[in-house]
């Protein structure tokens, strides 16, 4: 979902600010979805809950996002948000979005490393599948949130205000607070 204004660069942006929203509240289910899998799992083996550091940073990088989710959908999505407290915002919902990318990151590679003690601590280090398996897909996780890193950080792949758009915020920018097309 944060590729979204990347790779639809040349949409309208209503469609793809929706398709930003909704992908973001589909990964939200998932994650719901998840988290009550693992209450149940732990309630029905007798593990206590939220002891870890996984569990910690899951559980923040979840709540965090659903506030981000939220917010996001009041300033951009709905309408209601003045076009100048939308400015502001949007540099912190930006930021905050690649900060939750990487505490989410951050949280699955804890949670691996947190089984491989659990499970194969003792056969570890003798490079049994499961450690190489589990390993491997670390590897692949870093590489993905450097790939997506990259990808939202170049300049040449931002979305560009499209000329409808610039036209549109500017004399609805007139109507709402007064100020002149030009500046």
């Amino acid at each position: 979902a944060l590729l979204v204004y990347r790779v639809f660069r040349h949409e309208a942006k209503r469609s793809t600010k929706a398709l930003h929203a909704l992908l973001h509240g589909l990964a939200l289910l998932v994650a719901l979805v998840g988290i009550i899998a693992v209450f149940e799992s732990h309630r029905a083996k007798g593990i206590p809950d939220m002891y870890s550091l996984h569990s910690w940073c899951g559980m923040a990088a979840f709540v965090l996002y659903l506030l981000q989710w939220l917010l996001g959908c009041g300033f951009f999505l709905f309408p209601g948000a003045s076009f100048s407290l939308r400015g502001r915002y949007k540099p912190q919902h930006i930021f905050f979005g690649v900060a939750l990318f990487i505490l989410s990151i951050t949280s699955c590679l804890l949670g691996i490393t947190e089984m491989l003690l659990f499970k194969i601590s003792d056969s570890y280090s003798q490079f049994v599948p499961e450690g190489v398996l589990a390993n491997a897909l670390g590897v692949m996780l870093v590489a993905f949130g450097l790939v997506v890193g990259y990808v939202l950080t170049r300049e040449e792949w931002k979305r560009p205000p499209l000329a409808e758009e610039l036209a549109l915020s500017m004399d609805f920018k007139t109507l709402t607070e007064g100020e002149s097309p030009g500046g």
